[in-house]
């Protein structure tokens, strides 16, 4: 029978009656020797059960985790300092793995006016390709991390940097935009596969301040080499062609695989209970069909489209809460969701995520299509916020411990909010490099402060079992944030620009003789005006004149929309988080809660 150990400093923990721990809490934080417990189903009266603590116990780890045989494994799971065997190696190989899918939610934003050019696309479908991995990671990250919960998360890493291999070569060899949106999708889907996995583990096999440690070294790597992405594929467009951008995954890829075959533990703390494959589906459909509804806004003469998507991920919406709500072993539980240091975590980690990312996805269209920069140039104007972001995450990890989550996720969010005032202030026709690198700058300090106690708060709000949900939720934030933001704000620019060249046309002593077909390809995009251009060389320098100016008027819209995020975000935080002693007092409720539920369930 489990009992429950009564200790001053650590409350409510589960131990067997065995030298070996197998179940949640922090024993290795236990002393040797006895300890007094109390039964489950007798406490706090009588019925005192002596549980000796032996040296084992400790050696067992802060979790108490239990891993099987296999490549990687080991008996001793967390070493007294609160992390694996060869925790170094670990950390690499999983940082490698999410960096598969952090290199390809940025990759295509550098390439994406040499594909327009390539394909004569319209900025809709460039906006499908950006968000397209976005779209598929956000729509399964949820299920599949359910799935990693029950059937294993070193399985799921594994296929998911396998498969990414084939789909990063179709999207480079694409011959089409439509090939090239699906392979972008697919591709979002294998990293459902591995993403969720990777900060699932360091949860279950870190702790501590060592925990919070490797979640800011993750978090951080993660958002760094997202924002250096940009710079790799303006290396390669330089001299090869465009696919070559989203090649350079593969051999991250084939290495991360490599690395989880024979370090990552074969199980950690996983649950037997069923997967909610009926909740899973619904959330696939759910978060799709929003994605998708907020590209098509935008795309003219798709109005049944755009109602037909809103409605669907209404019913899909309503229908994954109740399903939630009356699964025996929902795939998100909205009990736990419904913590204040879960889901203000969450929605902070949506906004500033996605403000990143969708920085850097109007950014890279500005920098090419106004200031003239070339690939490899705009790649390394960004290079200020990855930098930024490694060498402010050792600062979070520091603030989080010492003064709390909400003041460190309120200063991320004031320099983030900064970020786009520069942009909204300063970039213009002819702005300098200072003007452009102070706004990633900005922007990348903010993104290293905030993320940190976002995927912690996230990750020290569940339980060890449900602690897929936690990382689906955390990598939600990447991709959700990013491929929301990145939608709405490609949809603002595609508006804003379609209206100031359509106004700038209608201004024009030569409006009669532009033909509807032309004046349709002048509005479509940046890119579609300058190949206009390239046909009329007579009025050529008023198309490309006009053209910037309209797109510059489209990136206000959208910088502003992502400013009113950030500030919504920040009231957030400020008016719901908690403060540092609240946090630590909810925490630990939650843990005892937790850990007395997960003991009346295995109850016969």
């Amino acid at each position: 029978m489990p009992t429950f150990d009564y200790t001053e400093e650590l409350g409510v923990e589960v131990v067997e009656e065995t030298p070996r721990v197998a179940q949640a809490g922090p024993v290795s934080e236990l002393s040797p020797g006895p300890h007094i417990s109390l039964a489950a189903d007798e406490a706090p009266r009588a019925a005192i059960t002596i549980v000796l603590v032996t040296s084992a116990h400790r050696r067992e780890g802060a979790q108490g985790v239990l891993m099987s045989d296999g490549p990687g494994a080991s008996s001793d799971t967390a070493r007294a300092n609160g992390g694996p065997p060869r925790a170094e190696l670990v950390l690499l190989s999983l940082v490698l793995a999410a960096a598969v899918a952090n290199l390809n939610l940025a990759v295509a934003n550098v390439a994406l006016p040499t594909i327009g050019k390539a394909f004569d696309a319209s900025q809709s479908q460039l906006n499908l390709i950006a968000v397209g991995y976005s779209l598929g990671i956000a729509a399964s990250v949820l299920y599949l991390g359910a799935v990693g919960d029950r059937y294993g998360r070193k399985l799921m890493l594994l296929l998911g940097s396998a498969f990414s291999i084939p789909l990063s070569i179709l999207a480079a060899y694409a011959p089409n935009p439509q090939v090239l949106v699906g392979a972008r999708i697919l591709g979002g889907v294998t990293g459902g596969l591995c993403y969720p996995t990777t900060l699932a583990l360091i949860a279950a096999l870190w702790t501590g301040p060592a925990r919070t440690k490797a979640i800011a070294l993750w978090s951080a790597t993660g958002a760094a080499i997202a924002a250096l992405a940009p710079l790799l594929s303006g290396v390669l467009l330089h001299h090869f062609w465009w696919g070559s951008a989203f090649l350079v995954t593969v051999p991250i890829a084939a290495g991360a695989f490599a690395m989880a075959w024979f370090l990552v533990p074969a199980h950690v703390n996983e649950t037997s209970r069923p997967v909610d494959n009926l909740g899973g589906i619904l959330s696939v459909v759910m978060v799709g069909a929003l994605i998708l509804c907020i590209n098509f806004a935008v795309v003219p003469n798709s109005s049944a489209l755009v109602i037909s998507l809103a409605l669907i991920t209404v019913v899909a919406l309503v229908a994954f809460v109740l399903r939630q709500q009356r699964a025996p072993s929902p795939l998100f539980d909205l009990h736990v969701a419904a913590r204040r240091t879960f889901w203000v975590a969450a929605m902070a980690g949506i906004i500033v995520f996605g403000s990143l990312m969708g920085a850097m996805f109007i950014g890279q269209q500005f920098l090419q299509n106004v200031l003239n920069y070339g690939t490899e140039q705009a790649g390394a104007a960004i290079l200020p916020a990855p930098i930024l972001m490694v060498l402010v995450a050792p600062r979070s990890a520091k603030m989080v411990e010492s003064r709390g989550s909400r003041p460190t996720l309120l200063l991320g969010y004031a320099f983030v909010a900064l970020g786009f005032v520069v942009m909204l202030l300063l970039w213009h026709e002819g702005s300098a490099y200072w003007e452009v690198g102070l706004g990633y700058a900005l922007v990348g300090i903010g993104v290293g402060f905030a993320a940190t106690p976002a995927a912690r708060s996230l990750t020290g709000s569940v339980p060890p079992t449900r602690v897929g949900m936690a990382s689906g939720t955390a990598d939600l934030q990447r991709d959700l944030g990013g491929a929301l933001m990145q939608s709405i704000l490609g949809a603002l620019l595609t508006a804003g620009y379609a209206v100031a060249f359509g106004a700038a046309i209608a201004a024009s002593p030569n409006q009669n003789q532009i033909t509807a077909a032309t004046q349709s390809e002048l509005t479509k995009s940046f890119d579609s005006a300058s190949a206009v251009a390239a046909q009329y060389p007579k009025y050529s320098q008023a198309i490309i004149s006009a053209a910037k100016t309209s797109f510059l008027k489209g990136d206000r819209w959208a910088y502003t929309a992502g400013l009113v995020a950030v500030l919504f975000g920040t009231y957030l935080v400020f008016a719901f988080f908690p403060s540092r002693d609240e946090e630590i007092t909810l925490l630990e409720g939650y843990r005892t809660s937790d850990t007395l539920g997960a003991s009346a369930a295995r109850e016969p």
